[in-house]
């Protein structure tokens, strides 16, 4: 049984943070459930990708700091805080959980639990 260690985890928030929709769909099984925050999940890794591509372009980019993780079985989960940078260059951070599970080395349901509500609010 695969066991995520610190470097794993580094290296899925590596490639969040590159803004790169198609190398993050890598990290997942074909048929991949998403699910950010309060939205509504997403089915299969090539919608999950469209879905997270749009993501990436309303942000100027994103920075994950990994506080901690745990592994039971084939469920896995960390705890950190994200930055956001938006496009006007101002950024905004929140604290995060997730939650996946894993089949294998890639991520079959990967469940993000986050306020990030004031991410797209008027700030001026």
């Amino acid at each position: 049984m695969f066991v995520p260690d610190r470097d794993w985890w580094q290296a899925l928030f590596a490639t969040i943070d590159s803004g790169d929709a198609a190398a993050f769909v890598k990290c997942l099984t074909a048929d991949a459930e998403f699910r950010f925050g309060n939205s509504p999940a997403v089915m299969g890794a090539e919608t999950i990708g469209t879905s997270v591509a749009g993501f990436f372009s309303a942000i100027a980019s994103s920075k994950h700091q990994l506080l901690q993780f745990w592994c039971e079985d084939d469920c896995v989960g960390c705890e950190g805080e994200v930055t956001y940078t938006r496009h006007d260059g101002s950024r905004v951070s929140f604290p995060f959980a997730n939650v996946f599970k894993l089949r294998g080395e890639k991520i079959a349901s990967y469940h993000i639990y986050i306020d990030n509500s004031s991410l797209f609010v008027s700030h001026a």
